[in-house]
């Protein structure tokens, strides 16, 4: 059994976004990410072999589908499911506070 706090230990400066994995097994990967004014750099897209089902739990953030001509603003509570393949990017996040999201990685069809 494991524990823990989604909001602990949330650093004031980084210098890279961190990625803390919280479970990897059967099939599903659950993360806590941290960005503070971290975005993806230009030219590059998120293209997953695996569905991903993600939450922003504290900050705020936008993200860019390929396919979308704006990048949509998320807020704490607000949640996509990206299927596998849709090519998106992290266009910004909030450089004063940390952005907390709670990505769920999984096979299409689970």
């Amino acid at each position: 059994m494991s524990a823990g706090n989604l909001f602990a230990a949330l650093p004031a400066v980084l210098r890279t976004e961190q990625v803390d994995v919280l479970t990897d097994a059967a099939g599903v990967r659950i993360e806590r990410i941290i960005s503070r004014g971290h975005v993806t750099p230009p030219g590059e897209w998120f293209d997953g072999e695996r569905d991903e089902w993600v939450a922003l739990l504290a900050g705020a953030a936008r993200l860019r589908f390929e396919s979308e001509a704006a990048p949509r603003a998320l807020a704490p509570g607000d949640w996509l499911h990206i299927p596998a393949h849709a090519r998106h990017r992290v266009e910004w996040t909030d450089p004063e506070q940390a952005t907390v999201w709670l990505p769920v990685h999984f096979a299409a069809g689970n």
